[in-house]
């Protein structure tokens, strides 16, 4: 998980029109939900990943195949945030007829991600 992409508007803007593949969204937010794969143990690393996602999920979850995955993600979300691809982006949403619940995970992963970097002072440009 060395090469995924950088945190930015560019990579969210990629996970919503769908040019980065879902296993490099997963691992995105894998990363920074804090879990770390250790090779020499051929094992995860949990123990950066906060207990409410840690003792639910020992190994991180694919977020594409677990509807109760996504909709935790979901709602670790902060209220205020909950709104940003739309607000911060200008975001208009997937159109009637063509989207399905695989794009509806990649707005909540990009959601998710924008609302870390909210959090954690990243600068939303490239």
């Amino acid at each position: 998980m060395t090469d995924l992409p950088p945190l930015n508007t560019d990579t969210l803007w990629a996970i919503l029109n769908e040019t980065i593949d879902d296993a490099t969204v997963n691992q995105l937010v894998w990363h920074y939900l804090g879990y770390r794969y250790n090779e020499t143990q051929k094992q995860w690393d949990t123990s950066a990943v906060i207990s409410e996602w840690r003792d639910e999920y020992p190994e991180p979850p694919d977020f594409f195949d677990s509807r109760p995955a996504a909709m935790k993600l979901t709602r670790s979300i902060p209220e205020e945030n909950k709104q940003s691809l739309k607000q911060k982006l200008g975001f208009k949403g997937y159109k009637i007829g063509e989207f399905g619940p695989r794009q509806t995970r990649r707005a909540t992963a990009a959601n998710w991600l924008l609302s870390y970097m909210q959090i954690h002072g990243i600068a939303y440009n490239s």
